[in-house]
């Protein structure tokens, strides 16, 4: 659920948890530790009245594209994969 009011936008934490596929009790201590990230970017031109809503961690990004009623038009999500393993020390062969 999207709320807007007074020029501020509230996301539901189970919105947010169900699209970066994290569990939504631990949202608020990635929000404290930095990694769990918001923007929010208001449409100008052809895309007045909209906004992109966009929260992001280390590997996924949700992406939600709303009006101002609160109305999702657009959803996506980017999963990063995992990091690379980490390469061996030592020689290289060349």
């Amino acid at each position: 659920m999207i709320c807007f009011e007074g020029g501020t936008f509230e996301v539901d934490a189970a919105t947010i948890a169900d699209g970066l596929e994290v569990d939504a009790s631990s949202l608020l201590q990635h929000m404290r530790e930095g990694t769990l990230t918001s923007r929010c970017e208001r449409g100008i031109d052809g895309d007045e009245g909209r906004y992109r809503l966009t929260f992001s961690t280390a590997r996924r990004r949700l992406r939600l594209v709303v009006d101002e009623a609160g109305n999702v038009l657009q959803r996506s999500m980017i999963n990063f994969g995992e990091p690379p393993p980490p390469r061996p020390r030592g020689r290289h062969r060349r």
